[in-house]
């Protein structure tokens, strides 16, 4: 069935007139609650406790707009025409846990960074397990909550069943450690010496414990300012610290380190380096910095990194003229429990933020085709291997398909967007005007593809630290204030080298193409939207400060990866893709609980 588009200016919110009710009280739900407010739900809590099943909370949608879900008297039936909300008699929801299929008491945000891994990589540069100073697992896990509400409501807008859904704190966490969890249990690893995990000395991350030879960014200058840089050019990295007067030896010998922290969460530096950047005023830094081309961001503090938010956390946009036939969403089968079966995506990103959107899209049931240059993603060879393919790439790619085109060139263009012609999302993570420049941008697809979803997966969504600067994860946690969230007492403010702005980004980019898929749903047209990794530290900024830190006892810190994910107890948290452990699907879906089970959930709302 065709539809007619909506004005492209059509100011609607994705689950305007869709009402929910929320259970508990706890980071993740109290995260998974303002997503969906901001979609346009209203959220309502009940008295008491949470169910057992739930134990950090629950949360579901009680009615929809009109007119989504089947017509008659299954649970999406509504007003036909689209007048007004359609109410459910059994609602679509999801319970937020602890442990999930983790098989161990985990009962709290610590529990958690200690069993699953975070707080052995966020210290793994001192060598000794640190548990980070936000929630970051209870934020991520509240973002995948909401997103199982939406994937749920975009099912019934496509006539699909109710759909109940679970989540918990622990799946969060092995997603964030999934890239590192893969790359430590990949058969063509390299045998550590002593058969332990690499680690490193950190003397700038947070203070103390680095030998006399070694040290890790933040760096400091003469006049004590702190700040993070970034390239990802062997030739920036040279120019900047030769004009620094640093000895050629130590500028060749920081470069391999300084290249791999993404991958290993470690970054022993040769000392000289520091003492280069320490030896001259910020200004003189700057200087060395504009003229070779490196990027510079100050540590901020939360207060100095405060921006105002955007309008809308996804910076949807209608996309399209009015009287435009659009092919409506493709119908989902009521036996179905993948919310996105049936839709396809076209993603064209690299590195973390934009596959990690893609897997989870993947995961919640979409066909995703991955562009990639001639002879394919380069990351694909990067070691340690899981067969014939990179560990890390497996943990964020498995999957998905592959179509080879040069962009560069105008047939390889013009295969990108038959390939998007094709699709319901276009997914990429090129710097702003990129898309544009291939002529895969919104305006450029609009007559070819009207439907299309397109999702930016972009870097700085507010302002950047200065003109044209790298938007990378530790560069977003030092300008986006992070740093200043991790610090415990008597601790300087420095950004993890676990990469939590590229896992929470690509979260939220995942949330964009669902926000911007109900949006379709609901005007008929196509739509764009942007998130960044400025809006993963936003939204950590909002959360506050945790209590894992503060807290004792519980599970020991985890200390060797592989170890974790071949125990028992987390036999059920991945699958085994070429030899190399790779996290499940952080959400389980099933056919919504019965009338008197859902009684019990809504309780009576205040």
């Amino acid at each position: 069935m065709d539809v007619t588009a909506a004005p492209a200016d059509a100011a609607v919110l994705p689950l305007a007139g869709a009402a929910a009710r929320a259970v508990g009280d706890s980071v993740a739900l109290r995260i998974a609650a303002a997503r969906l407010e901001a979609l346009g739900c209203a959220v309502s809590r009940s008295d008491g406790p949470p169910p057992p099943e739930a134990p950090a909370g629950w949360i579901g949608l009680v009615a929809v707009p009109g007119g989504w879900g089947r017509s008659g008297d299954g649970p999406g039936a509504g007003d036909p025409a689209g007048r007004g909300p359609g109410a459910l008699p059994v609602p679509v929801g999801c319970a937020i846990g602890w442990s999930g299929p983790v098989a161990a008491p985990l009962a709290g945000e610590r529990d958690v960074q200690a069993a699953c891994g975070l707080a052995y990589l966020h210290g793994r540069a001192r060598g000794l397990p640190r548990f980070l100073g936000v929630d970051y697992a209870s934020v991520c896990a509240g973002v995948l909550a909401a997103q199982a509400v939406a994937a749920g409501a975009l099912a019934l807008a496509r006539g699909g069943p109710a759909l109940s859904a679970s989540v918990s704190a622990a799946q969060a966490a092995l997603l964030a450690a999934g890239p590192y969890v893969a790359a430590a249990t990949a058969p063509g690893r390299e045998a550590p010496a002593g058969g332990a995990e690499p680690s490193g000395s950190g003397a700038g991350a947070g203070g103390g414990g680095a030998s006399a030879a070694q040290a890790a960014p933040p760096f400091r200058s003469a006049d004590g300012a702190r700040f993070e840089i970034e390239t990802l050019d062997a030739e920036v990295w040279l120019r900047f610290w030769t004009d620094l007067g640093a000895a050629p030896a130590a500028v060749a010998a920081g470069w391999p380190p300084f290249q791999r922290r993404f991958a290993t969460a470690v970054c022993p530096l040769p000392s000289e380096l520091p003492a280069a950047t320490a030896a001259v005023d910020l200004a003189r830094v700057r200087l060395a910095a504009a003229r070779a081309g490196m990027s510079l961001a100050l540590v901020r503090g939360l207060r100095d990194a405060a921006e105002p938010a955007p309008a809308s956390e996804w910076r949807l946009r209608a996309q399209g003229g009015a009287g435009v036939p659009i092919p409506g969403p493709v119908p989902l089968g009521p036996g179905s429990t993948a919310p996105l079966a049936g839709v396809r995506v076209v993603e064209a990103t690299n590195r973390v933020q934009g596959p990690l959107a893609g897997l989870l899209l993947a995961m919640l049931g979409a066909e995703v085709v991955r562009v990639e240059p001639p002879g394919g993603d380069p990351m694909r060879g990067v070691a340690p291997m899981a067969g014939e393919c990179s560990a890390r790439f497996l943990a964020l790619n498995r999957g998905k398909g592959a179509v080879e085109a040069d962009l560069k060139t105008a047939a390889g263009r013009e295969t990108a967007r038959d390939l998007a012609a094709t699709a319901d999302v276009l997914l990429y993570n090129w710097p702003p005007g990129r898309a544009e420049g291939f002529g895969l941008g919104p305006d450029d697809l609009a007559d070819h593809a009207p439907a299309l979803v397109h999702v930016h997966a972009d870097g700085w969504g507010g302002q950047p630290p200065e003109p044209g600067a790298l938007a990378t994860d530790y560069l977003v946690q030092a300008h986006g204030g992070v740093a200043g969230l991790l610090a415990g007492p008597g601790q300087e403010p420095a950004p993890s080298l676990l990469t939590l702005t590229d896992v929470l980004g690509g979260l939220l980019a995942a949330e964009g193409a669902l926000a911007a898929l109900l949006l379709r749903a609901r005007t008929g047209t196509g739509v764009r939207a942007r998130t960044a990794l400025s809006d993963a530290a936003r939204l950590l900024r909002s959360a506050g400060r945790g209590t894992a830190p503060g807290g004792r006892g519980g599970p020991a810190p985890v200390r060797d990866l592989a170890a974790m994910a071949a125990a028992p107890a987390f036999a059920a948290a991945f699958d085994t893709v070429g030899g190399a452990s790779c996290v499940r699907a952080p959400w389980g879906f099933a056919p919504a609980v019965g009338a008197p089970r859902a009684a019990e959930l809504l309780g009576r709302p205040r």
